[in-house]
C-alpha cells in the first residue's frame, strides 16, 4: 500500500506539471520558464496556491488575484495522473513495468487533454514517447507478436522485444496514415491529423500490435458514437466539424493499456 501511495503522490506532482505542458506547448512556450502564471491575469502563481488538487479546492476553482475561473481540467490531470501511478504500482508492485505504465498513462492523458483543448498532438510526446516506449521494451517484455514469432530466443529476448515496438509503431502508423491518404484522395479534404499518426505510433511501441489495433478499434467507434452524438445535439456541420480523434484514441489507449497490461499481468500472476 505504501509504495502505491507514494506513487499516487508522484502523479498528482507530475500532473500538475502535465497541465503546465498541455497548456504551453501547443502555444510554442517553454514549460521551464516562467514559472506558474494564471493564463488569464499573467500573474505569477505563489507556492501555496500550486499545490495539486489542495490548492484549488481552497481557492475554489478561481485565481486569487484576479478571480478568474480556473479550467476544472487542472484537478482532473492531476487526479488521473496520480489513478494512473497508483494502480501500475498497486497492481505490479514498484517494478519496472510498474514504471513503464506510469509514463504511459502520463504521455497519454497529457496527449488526451491537449488535443479536446488545442487539437495539438505535441511532438514532445507523440514521438517522444515513441522513444521512450522503444526503449522500455528493452526492460520489459512486449506482448508476443509476429517478430517473437520469427525470431524469438531466450537469450535475445531484448532486441526482440525491441522488434516487436519498432514494427507495432512503424505498421500502425503506417496503416492509419494510409487510411488518411486515401481518404483525402476521395473526399479532397484532410480527415486526420498527421499528430495521430504519430499518436498511434508511440501507442504501438508502448502496447505493442494487439494493443495498438484493438486501440484503434475502440477509439474509432468511440469517436464515432460521441462525434456523431455530439454533433447532432450541438448542431454542428458534420463535413466541417474537426473532430478530436486524439482525444478518443487516448481514452481507448488508457482503457486497453491498463486492462490488457497493468491488470492483466496482475491477474497472470496472482493465477500463478
Amino acid at each position: 500500500m505504501i509504495p502505491a501511495l507514494i506513487a499516487a503522490l508522484a502523479g498528482l506532482l507530475i500532473g500538475s506539471f502535465l497541465n503546465v505542458c498541455i497548456y504551453r506547448l501547443p502555444r510554442d512556450l517553454s514549460v521551464i520558464r516562467p514559472r506558474s502564471y494564471c493564463p488569464q491575469c499573467e500573474g505569477g502563481i505563489a507556492w501555496f496556491d500550486n499545490i495539486p488538487l489542495v490548492s484549488y479546492l481552497v481557492l475554489a476553482g478561481r485565481c486569487r488575484r484576479c478571480g478568474q475561473r480556473i479550467p476544472a481540467r487542472y484537478p482532473v490531470v492531476e487526479l488521473l495522473t496520480a489513478a494512473a501511478f497508483f494502480s501500475s504500482v498497486w497492481f505490479l508492485g514498484p517494478t519496472v513495468t510498474a514504471a513503464k505504465y506510469c509514463v504511459f498513462g502520463a504521455i497519454v492523458i497529457t496527449l488526451l487533454f491537449s488535443d479536446l483543448e488545442e487539437r495539438i498532438l505535441p511532438d514532445e510526446f507523440t514521438l517522444g514517447g515513441t522513444v521512450v516506449g522503444i526503449v522500455l521494451a528493452a526492460f520489459v517484455h512486449m506482448t508476443p507478436g509476429l517478430i517473437t514469432l520469427l525470431f524469438y530466443s531466450p537469450q535475445h529476448w531484448r532486441l526482440v522485444s525491441v522488434g516487436e515496438a519498432l514494427f507495432a509503431a512503424g505498421f500502425c502508423s503506417g496503416a492509419l496514415w494510409l487510411v488518411g491518404a486515401l481518404y483525402q484522395k476521395v473526399r479532397h479534404r484532410e480527415g486526420l491529423g498527421f499528430g495521430d499518426v504519430k499518436m498511434v505510433a508511440m501507442i504501438g511501441a508502448f502496447l505493442g500490435i494487439q494493443g495498438a489495433l484493438l486501440t484503434l478499434i475502440a477509439g474509432s467507434l468511440l469517436g464515432a458514437i460521441v462525434g456523431l452524438c455530439y454533433i447532432w445535439f450541438t448542431g454542428k456541420d458534420a463535413s466541417t466539424y474537426e473532430l478530436p480523434f486524439g482525444t478518443f484514441l487516448g481514452v481507448a489507449a488508457l482503457g486497453v493499456g491498463f486492462f490488457t497490461g497493468v491488470f492483466a499481468v496482475w491477474y497472470t500472476r496472482l493465477g500463478a
